[in-house]
C-alpha cells in the first residue's frame, strides 16, 4: 500500500465516536500509512475503564499521554503515565487501562501494524461495547484476534476506583 499526501489533521477533524467507556477519534487509518500504524485518539471521561481485560495477537499499542493520568494494568504490573509519558503495551499481553484521575484524560494511541482501527470503527457502529449484542460483540473480537475477559470488570472498578462504562467526552 501507498501512503496518501501529507496533510494537517486539526484538533477536531477526524470521525470520532464513542467505543461505549471512552471517545476515539480516527486520525491516521492504516491505509494512510502503508499499513505500518495507525493513530487514533481516547479522550476519556474522569475515572473511566477503558476495556475489560484483553490481549492482542497481532499488535502492539502505544499510548502517548497528553492530557490527564493514564493508568495502565500490563499482566501483573500496575503503570500510571502523566502528560508526555508513552505506555507501551505488547501484544499478547493481557492488559487494560483507564483515566486514574478525577479530570478528562486523552492520549494518542499507536498501534502497530495498523488495521485494529477497524475494529473501534465497527464497535462505533454497533454502538458501542455496553449496547452491542454480545453475540455481534464475540464475532467482532473473533475477526480481529481480540481476546477479551468481561468478568474482569467488577474487579478492575473496585481495585482502581473506576467506572464502567464511562460518560462520553
Amino acid at each position: 500500500m501507498e501512503a496518501t499526501a501529507a496533510r494537517v489533521l486539526g484538533p477536531n477533524d477526524g470521525r470520532a465516536g464513542f467505543l461505549g467507556s471512552i471517545g476515539v477519534r480516527f486520525m491516521v487509518d492504516g491505509e494512510e500509512a502503508g499499513g505500518g500504524f495507525s493513530l487514533v485518539e481516547h479522550p476519556m471521561g474522569p475515572r473511566a475503564l477503558a476495556a475489560p481485560l484483553h490481549r492482542h495477537t497481532r499488535e502492539d499499542e502505544y499510548s502517548y499521554v497528553t492530557q490527564g493520568r493514564v493508568g495502565a494494568l500490563l499482566g501483573d504490573e500496575v503503570l500510571v503515565g502523566g502528560p508526555g509519558d508513552l505506555i507501551f503495551k505488547p501484544r499478547n499481553q493481557w492488559h487494560t487501562f483507564w483515566n486514574a484521575g478525577d479530570e478528562p484524560a486523552r492520549l494518542l494511541e499507536i498501534i502497530s501494524p495498523a488495521g485494529f482501527e477497524r475494529f473501534f470503527k465497527e464497535l462505533v457502529d454497533l454502538g458501542g461495547a455496553v449496547q452491542a449484542e454480545p453475540q455481534a460483540l464475540a464475532e467482532l473480537c473473533a475477526r480481529y484476534d481480540l481476546e477479551m475477559d468481561p468478568d474482569s470488570v467488577p474487579g478492575l472498578v473496585e481495585r482502581f476506583d473506576v467506572r464502567f462504562p464511562g460518560d462520553p467526552v
